[in-house]
């Protein structure tokens, strides 16, 4: 395999996580509007309808309507949660409380950063690789890798809301290639991603190297992921 030119990361799962859970980020912002949520239920209502959900991608939006359209994305997903555990109706102002929620979502205080991300960051750095993230996230992903320290070590920024395709759409990942004019040379590339389906596989058709990023070494017993090339945690891919 060739050492990269450029390496790409995912973004939540990969470089940081929700601080807690989903559940208990909801939870602490719907106390300040006097609802008691069950952080559990939450947490898992929202992965259920998250999963089912469209991907998080607008194609053929004018780019003056792709916040709007992020927010309404969020809110309804939120209000299908909310529904799903019938904590909707303890809601007198549902609005205010979202807006609350998706502007505390770009802060850094919902998030941590994994302990090895700013070591693989530095090393790779050190090694002259140029990065770039590549996610299925929202703008507000600018504001949150700033309040997170994070800005200064990628070069570009892609993201499935701009770009109207979200992993493992082909075009995510050409319109990142693009960025460092290696679009030509997926092979010059690598990609990280904790999702197996959207970051593995989406990269691996793009013609990039690809790593699966096992955090929490699931056990693997489906014969694909058996053959992938896959690490636990971010300093353990080695660059020769």
């Amino acid at each position: 395999m060739r050492s990269p030119q450029v390496i790409y990361v995912d973004a939540v799962g990969t470089l940081f996580g929700v601080r807690g859970s989903v559940g208990e980020q909801y939870a602490k912002i719907a106390a300040d509007f006097n609802v008691s949520l069950d952080p559990r239920l939450i947490n898992r209502a929202f992965y259920e309808v998250f999963q089912i959900a469209p991907r998080i991608a607008f194609p053929n939006l004018p780019q003056s309507d792709i916040p709007n359209a992020e927010y309404e994305w969020w809110r309804s997903l939120a209000e299908k949660t909310f529904s799903q555990t019938f904590d909707l109706a303890k809601f007198l102002d549902f609005e205010g409380f979202f807006k609350s929620l998706y502007a505390y979502f770009a802060t850094a205080e919902p998030w941590f950063i994994y302990e090895d991300t700013r070591l693989a960051l530095d090393e790779w750095h050190q090694q002259g690789i140029t990065l770039g993230v590549l996610s299925n996230f929202d703008s507000r992903i600018y504001a949150v890798m700033e309040n997170l320290g994070l800005k200064d070590y990628f070069s570009s920024v892609t993201i499935s809301t701009e770009t109207g395709a979200a992993k493992p759409d082909p075009l995510i990942f050409e319109v990142a290639l693009a960025k460092h004019q290696i679009e030509k040379s997926p092979d010059l590339a690598w990609h990280i991603g904790d999702s197996f389906g959207e970051d593995y596989m989406g990269a691996s058709a793009a013609g990039i190297s690809a790593f699966w990023l096992n955090r929490d070494r699931q056990p693997i017993t489906n014969p694909a992921k058996q053959s992938a090339r896959t690490i636990d945690k971010l300093t353990s891919l080695a660059i020769r």
